[in-house]
């Protein structure tokens, strides 16, 4: 049978949105720009730009290995220590709307936060249009099992077709409570079930946060509030769980640091960033437990399907 390509992809074309970051509170303008094939996704912090003393001094690579803090968001970070916070939103529009390469110029240390979802960034992705490249896409193969724990927390990536997610959650607040969500990732099933689940807080935590210098751009427009007995938002919630399609939302983002797409199953229970960002350090310490391929696609009379072949093959 017939076997093409499937090919990276960037932007079409440069977009730009501002906003005010979770956390930090400062208003900050971001632009994403078309990138090519191999680039992978980069920051460029364009405040620091205009004083570096190096241009390499802006740019951070959206990889594990720059993980400098995971409190409460993902932070990275480049040898100039250069940081760009909360990146974890946009990184899960990128994996779920396949984009490979792109340069995400930001004005400040923080991403904006938007409406706390990634729906904003997927509206943005599909305004400036997606274009194919000349190269094919790889994407991380699991070959054997891998797991870290914290407690009772426990992240787990096993082999697997595509990606496939189950998680749980479980917190003391009865609005929360336990809750589990199950998704094959695809494009279509991150738009419609996951892009547009918020993050979360709670209001008799606020105080506490903002003392320790976060949450501090944080609002009912931008999260969504859980008070002692009800959810301070007055638009309630997107989806009855929507709390847990949230902490898939995270994961997503977190695990597209790999710096390519992960083909397994990963279950997580009461994981946060700290825990994924540890799951994927524990994928890469081993190297017989994952290879990359270049994923292909099968044409033939039982239609099409998705296939791999080791990379460089």
């Amino acid at each position: 049978m017939p076997v093409a390509i499937v090919p990276q992809k960037t932007l079409k074309s440069a977009i730009s949105c501002s906003g005010i970051g979770v956390h930090s509170g400062q208003r900050v303008q971001m632009v994403l720009h078309p990138a090519p094939a191999n680039h992978g996704i980069v920051f460029r912090r364009s405040d620091v730009a205009r004083s570096a003393a190096q241009p390499a001094d802006a740019l951070i690579q959206a990889d594990w290995r720059s993980v400098v803090d995971s409190r409460l968001c993902t932070t990275l970070g480049n040898a100039a220590r250069t940081t760009v916070s909360t990146v974890e939103h946009l990184m899960a529009a990128f994996y779920g709307c396949e984009i490979d390469n792109a340069l995400v110029e930001v004005s400040g240390p923080e991403l904006p936060i938007m409406d706390g979802s990634a729906a904003p960034f997927v509206f943005l992705i599909e305004c400036a249009g997606v274009r194919e490249l000349d190269e094919p896409r790889r994407a991380i193969q699991v070959l054997r099992p891998i797991a870290v724990e914290d407690g009772s927390r426990r992240a787990v990536l096993r082999p697997g077709v595509g990606l496939t997610i189950t998680c749980e959650i479980d917190f003391e607040s009865a609005i929360v409570a336990r809750q589990h969500f199950a998704l094959d990732l695809e494009p279509a099933t991150f738009r419609t079930e996951i892009s547009r689940a918020r993050t979360f807080g709670f209001a008799a935590e606020i105080d506490r946060l903002r003392a320790a210098g976060l949450a501090r751009g944080g609002s009912l427009d931008n999260a969504v509030v859980i008070g002692k007995d009800r959810i301070l938002n007055a638009e309630g919630l997107r989806f009855a769980d929507e709390f847990v399609r949230h902490k898939v939302l995270d994961c997503v983002g977190d695990l597209y640091l790999a710096g390519a797409p992960i083909l397994g199953h990963v279950e997580a229970v009461r994981v946060g960033h700290a825990l994924n960002y540890r799951l994927l350090r524990a994928l890469f310490e081993q190297p017989g437990a994952w290879r990359m391929v270049e994923m292909t696609t099968t044409y033939g009379v039982a239609g099409r399907r998705e296939g791999l072949r080791a990379a460089g093959d």
